[in-house]
């Protein structure tokens, strides 16, 4: 899968998380250098920071499985991460009282080689609804936009609005 999202330059160039020669040092590095250039140029910036809560636990796996169709990802190996993701089910256990299983419709499992790339192709589209400059490392996400006049702070404003279905579609999913 790697190779495949090497091959064809699939990731966008923003993800610095869980991707090959890039790192959250590279991505402080190359914020810091552009917010210097505008700001050197006199312009000020305006910077959004998202952090969605609990992200790798929300990835819905309907959604996951056609992105990773969209990217090419195709046959024996999106049958078998279906496979590895449906079928999970979880339950509480309170002071010995057990609560009924459930079915597990999203999440990427954490803590294996695997969960945190299919988050990076589930986020990786998230730039196509900005039209401003973005970084991010895994679900940590900047957002910038250097200012030149009120206009471009209400265009600013009025981008980051089309992302907030992505981010509300994630909080909506348990």
């Amino acid at each position: 899968m790697i190779e495949h999202l090497e091959k064809y330059a699939l990731i966008k160039e923003s993800q610095r998380g869980f991707v090959k020669d890039k790192s959250c040092l590279t991505n402080l590095l190359i914020f810091m250098e552009e917010v210097t250039s505008y700001t050197d140029s006199g312009f000020p910036v305006d910077v959004i920071y998202l952090d969605i809560q609990k992200a790798f636990d929300k990835v819905p796996h309907c959604q996951l499985i056609s992105k990773l169709k969209a990217h090419g990802i195709t046959g024996n190996i999106v049958r078998w991460i279906e496979h590895w993701l449906n079928g999970r089910k979880q339950r509480v256990v309170i002071n010995g009282y057990l609560f009924e299983w459930i079915n597990i419709l999203s999440g990427v499992p954490q803590g294996s080689l695997l969960g945190p790339l299919l988050f990076v192709i589930y986020i990786n589209d998230i730039d196509d609804y900005v039209g401003s400059r973005i970084l991010k490392f895994a679900d940590d996400t900047k957002i910038y936009n250097k200012v030149n006049s009120v206009e471009d702070i209400e265009i600013f404003a009025n981008r980051l609005g089309s992302i907030d279905f992505m981010v509300k579609r994630m909080a909506d999913v348990v």
